[in-house]
């Protein structure tokens, strides 16, 4: 266990951090799978600019690689002007 104080408050900031980029990568997963299952265009492509936002910004906080945002937003594009 830590011993200094500046280093407990690491630990208890990071657990904070750490719960929260799970909560919100969690919900993006979860927005990329509702929108992947959707049929109708119209629906899709109103609900894409958030799932979009949502991907930046984690990048943004290095929750995920930018790389990989990319490529998440490359194909969820896609898919969304096939239907």
């Amino acid at each position: 266990m830590a011993n200094h104080k500046s280093a407990l408050k690491r630990i208890r900031s990071n657990e904070k951090r750490r719960v929260l980029n799970k909560y919100q990568h969690k919900t993006t997963r979860n927005a990329i799978k509702k929108l992947r299952e959707l049929t109708d265009a119209k629906e899709a492509q109103t609900m894409l600019p958030s799932v979009i936002s949502m991907l930046d910004k984690l990048a943004k906080r290095n929750v995920i690689h930018a790389n990989k945002a990319g490529n998440l937003k490359s194909q969820l594009t896609k898919y969304v002007a096939a239907i």
